[in-house]
């Protein structure tokens, strides 16, 4: 029912708020367990994938956005909850196992699950190294993988900015086609792992036509 709600009433909204340029929406495969890896410049990526992506999608959130008092707070985790969002507390690596294992569940009921390889949204507009979670939920679940690359969100609400600017500049979504990475299961899982996750964000970056940033993004997230 919420979904539905969604479709009809919410995305017809945000679309119009927000005016994303679809490129390669035609790649989106219409059923099957999917994979969406996107680059992150904004908090309003998890809002403005889903309106180029004409399927539900479930996201890895924040913990804390799930937490907190406070209107703004109570909505985030209302919507969020709603939409099947799984919470995961950074740094916590058992916490962010449980929430890939709730991801591969997704994947196993034929669900789209999407993640940001670089794990936090980008400080300075460079695409940083991928974390292997992603690489781990390919394997696991055999489930293709949608790179996406995102433009211009960052202009829409910069991070620190508490809520976004509507009518303003149009974000650009860049859909590739789906990647199988079942060539990859002879090799060691670590190495696998690894390469999956390069080669995803290899994709994404020559999509984007981002700066590469041959690090981990460490930057703790403030909002």
């Amino acid at each position: 029912m919420f979904y539905t709600f969604m479709t009809r009433v919410v995305r017809p909204i945000l679309w119009l708020l927000f005016r994303p340029r679809v490129v390669g929406g035609e790649n989106v495969p219409s059923y099957g367990p999917l994979i969406v890896a996107s680059n992150h410049l904004s908090f309003i990526d998890s809002f403005i994938i889903p309106l180029a992506v004409p399927r539900p999608v479930t996201y890895i959130a924040k913990a804390a956005y799930f937490e907190g008092g406070g209107l703004k707070n109570r909505f985030v985790r209302w919507f969020l909850t709603n939409l099947g969002h799984v919470p995961v507390r950074r740094g916590a690596r058992r916490a962010a196992m449980g929430a890939l294992e709730q991801a591969a569940e997704v994947l196993e009921n034929a669900g789209a699950f999407a993640i940001y390889p670089e794990g936090t949204r980008s400080p300075d507009g460079r695409l940083y190294r991928g974390r292997t979670g992603i690489g781990w939920l390919a394997l696991e679940s055999g489930a293709r993988v949608l790179p996406v690359a995102l433009e211009g969100t960052e202009k829409i609400q910069p991070i620190g900015a508490a809520f976004p600017r509507v009518f303003g500049p149009r974000p650009t979504v860049r859909i590739g086609p789906p990647m199988d990475f079942s060539h990859y299961r002879d090799l060691p899982p670590a190495k696998a792992r690894r390469a999956i996750t390069d080669e995803i964000v290899e994709t994404i970056q020559k999509m984007s036509g981002q700066e590469y940033a041959a690090e981990y993004n460490e930057r703790a997230e403030t909002g």
